[in-house]
């Protein structure tokens, strides 16, 4: 401490030398589904029926569909469990309620989706912290086969001992989802921790506010880029900033097995939550992140810095038109490449980065609405 010339003490600090600042200041560009487009390529695909767009979850089982539905109060609960395995995808029942009212949901949609498929697979979310081994031996007792380990941050010493434990608990006879991460090393280490299949993207989500908030995450495409080059046999999940059929061509080309939606599904008759009418007479339905604070007040009825933010969208109707529309575009995406299975068009993907007058040129740009103004 030294005294300056106001008299006032000052704290003196010795700055590092200036080549750890430009070492720190070294970084990566890091693209996102926007940014990007496959080039089209020759095909003798002459019907996307041709087109086989499963992918294996593990030597035993597979989904139909490469996709699953968000752990989210506003998305998964049985309604949408039972309508995503009817479609060959996979929903992941959330954890914002009590182990009891979970347990009920997860026995309900169990006994569902065994009626419907001879080998049904059955998603709960779990935490890392609190009651979770808990509420992973109450579900699995109640039917689930898959456990999802739901954090923000998953490359976390929290996640790696509830990995271990969980591990410790039921060996190999549960399939373990664990997330989320962003990069290659997060992947890596959250397998080396006993996951099965591993969540990657931090903060892309639609009502998700973490890069706001904390100043941290990956575009979404570049994280499946860096995260698909692992060298460990896991599954690699998209999750998250998917907005349509397109994105998820596009994340299972950059090496995803799977990608995991949420504002797409969400607002459906599958969805849970009550319709509500929007002023203008059409119909709304809630929609929000799980660490948004009105989650977190309904759950805990206390909330931290809020990471998410809660809105109402527009209702959709039943989600099973909308699984429709995404499985036609993905097997449409797949024969643009000339590619037969998602193997197929990971190996034949050609990208090319796009300007921002070509990322407007992609979209629908001469729609005009009833008094002929541009949209």
């Amino acid at each position: 401490m030294k005294n300056n010339r106001s008299g006032f003490s000052v704290l003196s600090v010795k700055r590092k030398p200036a080549t750890w600042r430009r070492n720190k200041m070294k970084f990566k560009e890091a693209v996102t589904y926007d940014d990007m487009l496959l080039v089209p390529q020759y095909s003798d695909i002459t019907s996307r029926r041709e087109v086989d767009i499963s992918s294996a979850l593990s030597v035993t089982s597979a989904l139909q569909l490469p996709i699953m539905s968000s752990p989210m109060d506003t998305v998964s609960e049985v309604d949408m469990a039972v309508a995503m395995a009817k479609a060959g995808g996979l929903a992941v029942i959330h954890r914002y309620n009590s182990i009891v009212e979970q347990g009920h949901l997860v026995s309900l949609a169990a006994t569902a989706i065994s009626e419907i498929t001879d080998d049904p697979l059955v998603a709960a979310a779990i935490g890392v912290s609190g009651d979770y081994m808990e509420r992973a031996t109450t579900v699995v007792a109640l039917g689930a086969n898959v456990l999802c380990v739901d954090v923000a941050h998953g490359h976390h010493i929290m996640m790696k001992k509830a990995l271990q434990e969980l591990r410790n608990a039921f060996g190999d006879d549960i399939y373990i989802i664990a997330g989320n991460v962003c990069t290659l090393e997060g992947v890596n280490d959250v397998a080396d921790w006993g996951a099965n299949a591993v969540r990657c993207n931090i903060g892309g989500g639609s009502i998700c506010s973490t890069r706001i908030v904390t100043g941290h995450g990956l575009p979404g495409l570049q994280t499946i880029f860096d995260c698909a080059r692992t060298d460990r046999d896991v599954k690699i999940i998209a999750d998250g900033g998917i907005k349509t059929s397109g994105d998820i061509v596009k994340a299972l080309a950059a090496g995803a097995d799977f990608v995991m939606c949420g504002s797409l599904l969400a607002g459906t008759a599958e969805s849970p939550g009550r319709v509500v009418p929007h002023p203008d007479g059409y119909p709304l339905k809630e929609y929000r992140g799980m660490a948004s604070k009105d989650a977190q007040m309904s759950w805990r009825n206390k909330s931290s810095t809020p990471e998410g933010v809660a809105s109402y969208i527009p209702y959709k109707g039943s989600v099973s038109d909308i699984l429709v529309d995404l499985e036609g575009g993905i097997r449409s995406g797949l024969s643009y490449t000339g590619a037969r299975t998602i193997a197929d068009l990971q190996h034949k993907a050609e990208w090319a980065r796009q300007t921002s007058a070509g990322t407007i040129e992609s979209g629908t740009h001469i729609l005009t609405s009833q008094n002929g103004r541009r949209k």
